[in-house]
């Protein structure tokens, strides 16, 4: 409401002093997204960015009016940056997956003669998800994959969704091969919590967008872990299996694309999204298929309500494994 009006006045101003409606949009984005700038030159810098990307979302969603596109794109908190340096700020997010040692973790693939999984599944209506967290400018997407993999589990070990403590993971694993705010894996957070003989929640170890020192309480601990099963790799048929019996699933993506820093909603498809350079973590919490018949994974992402629908995506399914969705999945056992 307070946007609205003071768009409204905007609106007033701009009849008076004949106000474009690129700046009056720029100050609109500035207000909902609580953008301000250190001097005019910033700002104006930062104006030419916004307007590049304008111009991006406006010819990509006319052609998604025209059906021509399968996904909307939208002016969110990342909208002046341009794309260099979004890519940037989540470079670090994912160590190398050459350097993981699953420790004998057991492989999860579909088996012959099993009953076939769902049509479509949303683990959000069963009350297995918490609602979307921020990592912010930390590179921590790894730990939030993982506390959303477990919280899940833990739900549906207890009955009871509790959200869990991302930064106990970021402070506290780092003799496991995770490096805070400049990357991890989710195995190796699973590996921590398993030896740690606990995690604690959210409330009780709160995030702070920072790495610090270990703080962890063995007195409150909200979830254990007893290892962690990997889907077989590149194969979305497994992953299908694994989302439909087990609960959500902690996968690896690329997202460097612009489309994939401005997308609003519909189902993702770019074909020059990396099946195998990824770097961003994220949990699929259910599939299905649009009215149109797109078969899509339902992904939580770590970047708050106001990137793309609420926090989520859904990425094109069974299109030979855009943006890698498949190739490096994992899930906690409790």
């Amino acid at each position: 409401m307070k946007v609205l009006l003071a768009v409204a006045a905007l609106v007033v101003v701009a009849g008076a002093a004949s106000v474009s409606l690129e700046e009056l949009e720029f100050h609109a984005w500035k207000l909902e997204h609580g953008k301000s700038y250190g001097s005019e030159e910033e700002e104006a810098g930062r104006k030419m960015i916004w307007l590049t990307n304008r111009k991006l979302v406006l010819e990509h969603n006319k052609l998604a009016d025209q059906g021509l596109k399968s996904y909307r794109l939208g002016m969110n908190h990342f909208a002046d940056m341009d794309n260099q340096e979004y890519q940037a700020m989540f470079s670090s997010c994912l160590r190398s997956f050459n350097e993981t040692k699953t420790r004998g973790a057991a492989a999860f693939r579909r088996q012959p003669g099993g009953a076939y999984p769902p049509s479509s599944v949303d683990w959000r209506e069963k009350g297995y998800v918490t609602p979307v967290k921020n990592q912010i400018t930390c590179g921590s997407c790894w730990a939030f994959s993982a506390t959303g993999a477990l919280e899940a589990q833990m739900f549906k070990k207890t009955g009871k969704l509790v959200s869990l403590s991302e930064q106990q993971l970021v402070d506290c694993s780092g003799r496991y091969g995770n490096n805070g705010c400049r990357g991890g894996l989710m195995e190796k957070a699973f590996d921590y919590v398993k030896d740690n003989k606990g995690l604690q929640s959210e409330d009780s170890y709160p995030y702070e967008n920072e790495a610090g020192t270990c703080l962890f309480n063995p007195h409150k601990v909200s979830a254990t872990c007893r290892g962690f099963m990997a889907v077989s790799s590149n194969d979305e048929i497994s992953l299908e299996d694994a989302v439909a019996l087990n609960g959500p699933v902690s996968v690896a993506i690329d997202t460097k694309r612009s489309t994939f820093q401005l997308y609003k909603s519909g189902v993702y498809d770019d074909p020059f999204c990396s099946k195998s350079d990824l770097n961003h973590a994220v949990l699929v919490v259910g599939y299905g298929t649009d009215e149109k018949e797109q078969a899509y994974w339902l992904i939580k992402n770590s970047w708050g309500v106001h990137w793309g629908d609420m926090g989520y995506i859904k990425i094109s399914k069974n299109k030979n494994n855009m943006c890698g969705v498949a190739r490096h999945a994992v899930y906690p056992q409790v």
